[in-house]
């Protein structure tokens, strides 16, 4: 026999597997898989993720990111979705740079990448909506999954998404 909050655990990593598919399979603005996925389901990552996002808030007085902290500690599972660098060649100028040349020099994220980023999560928010899981897009966790080099090198830009299967979903009446 299992307890509630023993399938409720199992159901949200579930759902994390089933949004990282989701994230993988979500369209792709060139046709380029540059999108990378991981769940945190383990409460030392999830830890070492969360004193990071304290780290941060301290040190650039960002309290909405020590906020977001606290909101993850009770996750079961966090899905975090990045997108690798690469320039996409068309020198179209969204990036605000008039070649994709001038952006890679000065270190900046083709625009391409920024929209598969905002496709890839929105996909994976969708699974979990549908399954009754709650969740919300967060910055906050992206930020601190690049500090932590969780993706590696070349992902520059990721979105966290915390799961939750409560009565009342943490994510909603937070403090600003």
């Amino acid at each position: 026999m299992k307890t509630s909050a023993e399938l409720e655990k199992q159901a949200a990593l579930q759902v994390a597997a089933l949004m990282a598919a989701a994230a993988r399979t979500s369209p792709k603005t060139r046709g380029i898989d540059n999108v990378r996925v991981l769940a945190i389901d383990d409460d030392a990552s999830k830890q070492r993720l969360i004193a990071k996002m304290r780290e941060i808030a301290a040190a650039e007085n960002r309290p909405g990111l020590a906020r977001d902290a606290g909101n993850i500690e009770n996750s079961p599972a966090i899905v975090v979705i990045g997108v690798e660098s690469n320039p996409a060649g068309l020198n179209c100028g969204f990036c605000g740079k008039p070649t994709c040349d001038e952006l890679s020099a000065a270190g900046g994220v083709c625009a391409f990448n920024s929209m598969d980023l905002g496709i890839a999560t929105c996909s994976a928010a969708a699974v979990a909506s549908l399954h009754h899981v709650d969740n919300r897009m967060m910055y906050s966790i992206g930020r601190a999954a690049l500090d932590l080099r969780l993706f590696g090198e070349n992902v520059k830009q990721a979105l966290g998404l915390p799961l939750s299967i409560t009565g009342k979903s943490p994510f909603f009446d937070r403090k600003p």
